[in-house]
């Protein structure tokens, strides 16, 4: 397994150790302790599954208090990656960073506590698996719009398709940072 520090400090993609043969492939999608050694030390609690269609994007989302890390990968397909760094204090405060996950080469993003994340779909379909360090409680979730101007994330689409809820989110200025 590669571990490799994206330019926003916390933020890392892990490409794992991939065993191809004639039947298929197998790797380790995860394995706390290994994790633990590479200075991942976050305790996941939650697994989920996202299937999306090409041209979806799902973001910017976050939880507040006390936030949630996750770690990301994708099962079958391809899409953009996209994480805003939401910690005041940082000084890259506001900035973001985009990587492409999809089936091949199966890497992985680990995105700390402090961070927006999203993703946009550009292969036909894609399922998008991902473990959180807190259970989602929809009283914390947050989020900012993904095509705000100020942040300026460069999506790989022209006409996205996107929730409502994402369409009515506020402007990444409009959020208490505290």
């Amino acid at each position: 397994m590669e571990i490799k520090e994206l330019k926003l400090k916390g933020a890392r993609v892990i490409t794992p150790n991939i065993f191809r043969d004639e039947r298929g492939f197998f790797f380790e999608s995860h394995q706390e302790k290994r994790y633990q050694e590479k200075g991942i030390e976050t305790l996941f609690v939650q697994d989920n599954h996202s299937y999306s269609r090409q041209g979806t994007i799902r973001g910017m989302h976050f939880q507040s208090k006390p936030g949630q890390a996750k770690l990301v990968r994708v099962a079958m397909g391809k899409i953009y990656d996209v994480v805003v760094d939401i910690r005041p204090d940082s000084p890259t405060f506001g900035k973001w960073e985009g990587v492409y996950l999809d089936d091949v080469s199966h890497q992985q993003i680990f995105i700390p506590v402090g961070f927006a994340h999203g993703f946009c779909v550009v292969s036909p379909e894609a399922h998008v698996l991902y473990k959180t360090s807190a259970p989602y409680h929809s009283e914390t979730e947050m989020g900012f719009r993904f095509d705000d101007p100020e942040v300026g994330i460069e999506w790989p689409i022209q006409e996205p398709i996107v929730s409502e809820r994402d369409q009515q989110s506020p402007y990444f200025y409009e959020l208490r940072w505290s």
